[in-house]
């Protein structure tokens, strides 16, 4: 196939206009096929077992811990050089 075979996609191809497709559905009738579309993929979902779940929830608490760790360190750093900076007043009032 040549390079000039390549198509476009659908967005590119539609320039603003509205394509040619399925024909616009009455607003229950919408509804209707987005209840059907999330049923539909909520029969995809998959749970996870109790030591899936387990490590999951240890892994994000994890991660909130190493992320309060660093935003403590940085926190104490840029204080301390605000002070070096600014001082810490000269306490006059």
């Amino acid at each position: 196939m040549s390079e000039a075979m390549v198509t476009e996609t659908a967005a590119g191809s539609s320039k603003g206009h509205p394509s040619s497709g399925p024909k616009k559905r009455g607003f229950f009738a919408a509804i209707a096929l987005f209840l059907r579309q999330v049923i539909a993929e909520l029969k995809k979902v998959v749970t996870p077992t109790r030591k899936e779940l387990l490590r999951y929830t240890l892994v994000v608490l994890a991660f909130v811990v190493v992320m309060i760790v660093i935003v403590t360190v940085l926190d104490f750093v840029f204080g301390a050089g605000a002070l070096w900076i600014f001082g810490e007043g000269s306490g006059e009032s």
